[in-house]
């Protein structure tokens, strides 16, 4: 897909989705290219071996990752693993839990009151794309915020 960087440039990305949304996720990527909403980089977590963290540290932009969801309580798959999530520029929206933040240089954008290019705010160029096809946001979370994070199912 299309999409264009912090520097107004566009590049060709890629991203693996479960095929059931992947109109929908064209959409989205449509809306946020037309908009000029910048994406660091578009690149399999494959590119990673599937190292979520190396991903995030990357400021990568992915969808299908075969993991486990961070959370407590017995393990299970995470809608990444079904192809239905999608992660959007893990620097700009970092995952917070206390003082855990992944990725770790994300915590320059803990204060998502001082909003700057690549972030994920209520009622922004990237919420509200993806609320176009009825997918939920991660930065609705109380207890551990995942900004960066966007899925069909809300979880």
């Amino acid at each position: 897909m299309s999409y264009v960087d912090f520097d107004g440039r566009t590049h060709l990305g890629t991203m693996i989705v479960n095929e059931s949304v992947t109109n929908s996720v064209i959409r989205v990527f449509k809306l946020l290219d037309q908009a000029a909403f910048p994406i660091k980089e578009m690149t399999p977590e494959s590119a990673y071996h599937g190292n979520d963290n190396a991903a995030a540290a990357a400021d990568d932009t992915s969808g299908f990752n075969c993991r486990f969801a961070v959370a407590s309580g017995a393990p299970r798959w995470s809608v990444h693993a079904y192809g239905e999530a999608i992660d959007v520029n893990d620097v700009q929206n970092p995952y917070i839990d206390g003082v855990v933040i992944i990725p770790p240089t994300g915590a320059t954008y803990r204060n998502r009151s001082d909003v700057r290019p690549g972030m994920a705010v209520l009622h922004g160029t990237l919420v509200d794309a993806f609320a176009t096809i009825g997918w939920q946001w991660g930065g609705r979370w109380t207890a551990t915020p995942d900004y960066q994070h966007f899925s069909l199912t809300g979880g």
